[in-house]
């Protein structure tokens, strides 16, 4: 099976005139396997914030270095501080882990179903239960697919709305019936995070009465984009490096004035600078037919990576989501890589701009071929896979 491309992010709402959040998200990356931890501390503000937090980091490190869920469960059981009040340590959590090979392990404590959409509708998982340190545990090990999302959500979610707008709150099934009324091509991991949460926003009337999180982790169908940047050092490589960039199967994005030209020449197309354009700092893109993005290159690619380091920080707030749907050559291009590429292909030209080597030229603009590798490097934590092809 060909290695999978797991993408995870989350976002939540205090309880209102809480300034700390009582749910808690940890999300373990590497080229082996996602693990995303979500833990509910025991009512809310900074005990609550204190108990999520120490249960979902110990998770988190147990099981990524391999510790077994019995000893992990025992482990919390004989850590978390007891609250004085209730004379309670609890946390609910969530272990939801999926490797590169597509195996899966999901572990559930009194937290909400984990709810997987395969092809626009949700399926069930087959679980087992066992007691574990006087905890009931679900478990269960299955197999993902690309294409399949598995949100994770705390109660804050499922009882929104209760004694409020709703009598009983917005209840599990209806977020699953929510899930299936939005179509999946049209709405990205952190755009659908941000609409649950708008759902429960509402319910709430604006103030939210418990902690609310949403958090969703989606495995990538395989898409390789072929991005070309800078002519090749020598220009009788011209005709090859476009032939070799052409014979990608896959989206097509070129970055700069001078390897848009050539592509065009090569390809006896027609090169159109779009004038219609809204942010002054961001250059105007073109169009190439056949090729589906062309913008600026050194000016783009800087701000593109500006907004997948917000995106690493943040991904599902909506002030990023915005960013990347502005319309410009940079947001478009950041969109394409994040949201569709899980193999990047770069086609980089060795020449040097003789404008790039001008005196008075500033500095970040004869530096394209460190922010090539930046990007290379920015993909790579975001765990895709990276090529690049010099000419």
């Amino acid at each position: 099976m060909t290695s999978l491309c797991v993408d995870a992010c989350y976002a939540s709402l205090n309880k209102k005139n809480e300034e700390l959040c009582g749910d808690r998200v940890q999300i373990v990356k590497s080229p082996e396997d996602t693990l995303l931890v979500l833990s509910d501390g025991l009512g809310s503000g900074v005990k609550a914030n204190i108990l999520s937090t120490l249960t979902s980091k110990i998770i988190s490190t147990m099981i990524s270095e391999g510790a077994s869920i019995e000893d992990t469960v025992d482990t919390i059981a004989h850590t978390l501080p007891v609250c004085k009040v209730r004379g309670l340590a609890y946390s609910t959590f969530m272990i939801l882990r999926v490797a590169s090979d597509g195996s899966g392990y999901l572990v559930e404590y009194d937290n909400p179903p984990c709810i997987l959409m395969r092809g626009g509708r949700h399926l069930p998982f087959d679980y087992n239960e066992k007691n574990i340190a006087g905890k009931q545990i679900r478990e269960c090990r299955f197999t993902a697919q690309p294409g399949d999302s598995f949100v994770i959500v705390s109660d804050g979610v499922t009882q929104a709305g209760m004694g409020e707008t709703l009598s009983f709150g917005w209840g599990w099934k209806s977020v699953c019936d929510y899930l299936e009324r939005t179509p999946e091509k049209t709405k990205t991991s952190p755009e659908l995070i941000q609409g649950v949460l708008g759902v429960c926003k509402d319910l709430y009337c604006g103030k939210p009465g418990d902690d609310t999180t949403v958090s969703v982790l989606h495995v990538m169908r395989p898409q390789t984009v072929a991005l070309f940047s800078g002519p090749p050092k020598d220009q009788g490589e011209d005709k090859k490096l476009v032939e070799d960039y052409m014979n990608v199967a896959g989206p097509h994005i070129v970055c700069g004035g001078t390897s848009s030209q050539i592509l065009a020449r090569e390809l006896g197309r027609e090169l159109k600078v779009n004038l219609d354009f809204s942010n002054l700092d961001i250059p105007p893109t073109a169009s190439i037919e056949g090729i589906d993005l062309v913008t600026e290159g050194v000016l783009t690619i800087k701000k593109v990576l500006e907004l997948m380091d917000e995106y690493m920080n943040s991904p599902a707030s909506q002030n990023t989501i915005d960013e990347i749907n502005a319309p410009n050559g940079a947001s478009q291009l950041a969109k394409m890589l994040i949201d569709k590429c899980t193999n990047l292909q770069l086609f980089i030209g060795k020449a040097v701009n003789p404008a790039h080597s001008m005196g008075d030229f500033p500095t970040e603009l004869r530096v394209k071929s460190r922010l090539l590798d930046d990007l290379a490097a920015q993909m790579q934590k975001m765990g895709r896979t990276v090529e690049k092809n010099y000419y």
